[in-house]
């Protein structure tokens, strides 16, 4: 937990901290988080899936309500449905529980509605540069295609919860289906490589060697991000 006077923020490791007994979650080392305002108690949660319940009872443990659902993209491991013939929990689950909105990038509410079966007056559907009000904080969506058409990463005092558009050390696939090569590169070049640099990194797996980095960091280390040109990255990426 890296909770300030002004705001909760709470990893979540699908496989460890939840899901504990599940061997596809485990492999899969989803991160889920929970972000709240310690004023009115109320949470959002970020990617819930796996295990609902026992992210709805962290957040009580804690002391806060859920309210709301972030999605950074429509993929099972992160929204629940059907993933390689494992029915995973999601947005339905967390429907049933609560009828809470859930943010979704306008790009990407088709495809969460496909996988998930949820409807559309259970989405909100927003736009790169759209915000949120948290308590005193304020949640930015930032619209970052690549991994898939409306994959959005969330900007939330200081911190950037990237989904799977960027990892500590590594960056999304683009070879799923609605994976876009260029426009993965443009994402990382373009956007998230012009954060300031003490700007803290929350993927969406526990991919790399340490859960969290800075922007900083992996522009020094992250190859991904140091790609001089539209020309190098489709070498790379071919």
């Amino acid at each position: 937990m890296r909770d300030s006077e002004n705001l909760y923020f709470r990893q979540v490791l699908a496989g460890r901290q939840v899901a504990g007994s599940d061997p596809v979650a485990s492999q899969m080392a989803n991160f889920m988080y929970l972000i709240g305002d310690p004023e009115k108690r109320e949470a959002l949660i970020v990617d819930p899936a796996w295990d609902v319940a026992s992210l709805l009872d962290l957040a009580e443990e804690d002391g806060y309500r859920v309210a709301g659902a972030l999605v950074t993209h429509y993929h099972p491991d992160h929204v629940g449905g059907d993933l390689w013939g494992t029915q995973v929990q999601g947005l339905a689950k967390l429907l049933e529980r609560a009828a809470v909105p859930i943010y979704v990038n306008k790009h990407e509410a088709e495809g969460v509605k496909i996988v998930t079966g949820v409807s559309d007056s259970d989405l909100r559907k927003v736009d790169d540069g759209d915000t949120v009000k948290l308590g005193e904080q304020e949640i930015r969506f930032l619209h970052t295609p690549g991994h898939t058409p409306g994959s959005q990463c969330f900007l939330i005092d200081g911190r950037l919860v990237a989904g799977d558009t960027l990892f500590v050390q590594g960056c999304g696939r683009v070879d799923l289906p609605g994976g876009d090569s260029e426009a993965m590169y443009h994402t990382l070049t373009g956007k998230l490589a012009k954060l300031p640099p003490e700007t803290v990194l929350y993927p969406g797996h526990n991919y790399g060697p340490s859960p969290t980095s800075t922007i900083g960091d992996e522009l020094e280390s992250n190859y991904y991000l140091r790609i001089g040109s539209l020309d190098d990255w489709r070498r790379l990426m071919r």
